[in-house]
């Protein structure tokens, strides 16, 4: 079996399951902006999340960043966040991914060598 070569990107999958199934178990189900919007990025992240897995690159990394950014926007860019459950789990998870892939991105040496390097100039 390969090594993982990041922890983190099977945590990020497990949290895009949790945010497509959170709809049914916060009890929001009823509400259908947040409840697609679980689904097609909790969906997003457990392929991004898988992929970063199996096949390790950076572009991977820096979907499921940008996922966990669009979780934190989306109460507020598609007009859910009355819904009090619905915006906690959205930003919550979303900072939780986003730092996640950060992490990833600013200590794995391949991926944060083009950081260093342009910095460096």
């Amino acid at each position: 079996m390969k090594q993982v070569k990041h922890w983190q990107d099977p945590a990020n999958a497990l949290l895009g399951a949790w945010f497509a199934l959170s709809p049914w178990v916060l009890r929001y189900q009823d509400q259908m902006t947040p409840t697609a919007n679980g689904v097609v990025v909790g969906v997003l992240l457990i392929a991004a999340a898988l992929g970063a897995t199996l096949v390790p690159r950076a572009w991977e990394e820096w979907t499921e960043g940008a996922l966990g950014l669009w979780m934190i926007a989306s109460p507020w860019v598609l007009g859910f966040d009355m819904h009090m459950d619905a915006l906690r789990n959205a930003t919550v998870t979303g900072i939780v991914v986003l730092g996640l892939a950060l992490w990833v991105l600013a200590s794995d040496k391949d991926y944060s060598a083009w950081w260093h390097h342009r910095s460096a100039h």
